[in-house]
């Protein structure tokens, strides 16, 4: 039997490879979404299947939003991102910086042949035509804004009770998860990811991880 190292590298790197043989969706980019709600694990896992994904770009839509635009960044994120990459241009995006308040210098954003973009939101629908997948983390929303809340201290109350409101104001009018893909599940031994909503069974379809996070499926 695999060890518990081997199996957690196998089964990322096994999603992975679907995902790299997908045709490309936004040009020739291959955009893979990941989507749920705030403290669901999603920059987490992103960021360890883009490093399967040969360390490819993960574009964070908390670089996108702001103070002032919570949700309201579809046309800054279409003008920024989305229309250079569908022309096979590299893209250049003001990544805002949430203490300071401002948006930064660009940032480029090269038109890799995959790149994963994270964060609530992520398959909006004026998005998800562009993506080649849509992934959802599944965990709740109460148990998912416990966790943000915990990680982000006393500091973030008040930031944190707008952001619930306004979360359940965008899921309420433009949800995601029904037209998730694959559904991301974080276990007691790491990930299960089986087919969503929008996804087709198939035997091949559900994965799982070896790696070692709190939450049991």
């Amino acid at each position: 039997m695999p060890t518990p190292a081997a199996h957690s590298g196998k089964t990322i790197h096994d999603l992975a490879t679907r995902l790299r043989r997908l045709p490309p969706s936004c040009g020739p980019v291959r955009l893979i979404g990941v989507d749920g709600h705030a403290g669901s694990g999603k920059s987490t896992f992103a960021g360890k299947l883009a490093r399967e994904l040969d360390d490819a770009p993960v574009l964070h839509l908390d670089d996108i939003a702001s103070h002032d635009e919570l949700f309201e960044w579809t046309e800054r994120l279409q003008a920024q991102v989305i229309s250079p990459l569908a022309h096979g241009r590299t893209a250049h995006y003001t990544p805002y910086d949430w203490r300071t308040r401002h948006f930064g210098p660009p940032l480029a954003l090269p038109p890799a042949p995959v790149i994963v973009v994270e964060g609530v939101g992520a398959g909006r629908r004026a998005l998800r035509p562009y993506l080649a997948r849509l992934l959802w983390m599944e965990l709740a929303h109460e148990e998912s804004w416990t966790r943000g809340r915990s990680r982000d201290g006393e500091e973030q109350r008040e930031f944190w009770d707008g952001w619930v409101r306004a979360e359940l104001r965008h899921f309420a009018g433009d949800p995601s998860r029904p037209f998730a893909d694959l559904l991301v599940r974080q276990c007691s031994k790491g990930y299960e990811v089986v087919p969503g909503p929008a996804g087709t069974a198939g035997p091949d379809q559900v994965i799982t991880d070896g790696d070692d996070p709190s939450a049991m499926c």
